[in-house]
């Protein structure tokens, strides 16, 4: 069996898809990107700064799903430019400084709405 899990504290879907599905006792958080769910904008142009918020919105989908960054066991992180992996690195490290998570960074041609970071995840509940 699975749940759908959404909440308004992080940006909602853009697509056919859920913000996070919970099931087998796992949690698969859809990719989020850096969006203000307050305002439906990007927080910035800099890495550091949509790093932030993008964590920011996972911990939220996490929450709504009944668990927590400390719960994460792998993510997966999507770069616009493999350059900003330092700066992105440093920010994501202060999320998870501990229980730190398997982890896979790839850089893609391109992220939905010409984002420079994206990252998804999946956490036990």
């Amino acid at each position: 069996m699975k749940e759908t899990v959404t909440t308004d504290k992080a940006p909602g879907a853009i697509g056919p898809y859920s913000q996070a599905v919970k099931a087998g006792g796992m949690v698969f958080c859809s990719g989020q990107i850096p969006i203000d769910p307050s305002t439906g904008e990007f927080v910035s142009d800099g890495i550091g700064e949509q790093t932030e918020q993008v964590l920011k919105n996972l911990v939220e989908v996490l929450n709504a799903a009944g668990t927590s960054l400390g719960n994460v066991v792998k993510t997966t992180v999507f770069l616009a430019d493999m350059s900003d992996f330092a700066e992105m690195n440093e920010v994501y490290g202060r999320f998870f400084s501990e229980n730190k998570p398997a982890r896979a960074t790839v850089q893609a041609a391109r992220l939905p709405r010409d984002a420079r970071v994206e990252i998804e995840c999946i956490a036990t509940c």
